[in-house]
């Protein structure tokens, strides 16, 4: 089920409420149970990035799907601000400089390709978001990774990295899947 602008507001003020919650104690606060819109009761997977005057602050996720789309907001919300390892936690001084942003996946489908080459190649810029998994190690860049990586293959490069890999690591064993999202962003003011 597709998600409306209402559902991007909904699960904006959801994170936002969390982290705020969340600044002194440090702890996960208990999920609010409330009347969620039916889109938001789905079980889909969501990654949320904060962003502090436009440079990364934290961005955490998942890829399946394991509770309702409200709940892995709440849950990612948190994550991201308290537990990204690249970063220190989320303080209050920082609170105000912070914008959020929800990318909402669809569901991966696995891609076929016997070579590097024909992945880069059935990639598509800006759209698509890559996972790729090889012997228990797994990664993945969000569709708006493109924006600083824009060619195809820096962007599996880079993405071979993130999961471990040197950029020439190649297996017969590797598989990929990619992926769209729906995305909402904080507005200012």
């Amino acid at each position: 089920m597709k998600l409306e602008e209402r559902d991007g507001r909904e699960l904006i003020a959801l994170a936002r409420e969390c982290i705020e919650d969340a600044l002194h104690a440090r702890e996960l606060p208990p999920f609010p149970h409330r009347d969620y819109r039916p889109t938001l009761q789905q079980f889909r997977s969501a990654f949320v990035t904060l962003r502090s005057r436009e440079h990364l602050r934290g961005c955490c996720g998942s890829i399946e799907p394991t509770c309702a789309l409200a709940q892995e907001v709440w849950q990612d919300a948190w994550t991201s601000a308290f537990r990204d390892p690249r970063f220190p936690p989320l303080d209050a001084a920082e609170w105000p400089t912070i914008r959020l942003h929800i990318s909402v996946l669809e569901r991966p489908r696995p891609i076929p390709f016997a070579s590097e080459e024909e992945l880069i190649a059935g990639l598509r810029p800006g759209i698509d978001g890559l996972i790729l998994e090889c012997n228990g190690a797994r990664a993945t860049f969000l569709p708006s990774v493109w924006d600083q990586l824009q060619h195809p293959r820096e962007f599996v490069h880079c993405l071979k990295s993130k999961a471990g890999w040197s950029a020439d690591f190649w297996s017969t064993d590797m598989r990929a899947s990619i992926y769209a999202v729906e995305e909402f962003e904080e507005t200012v003011g």
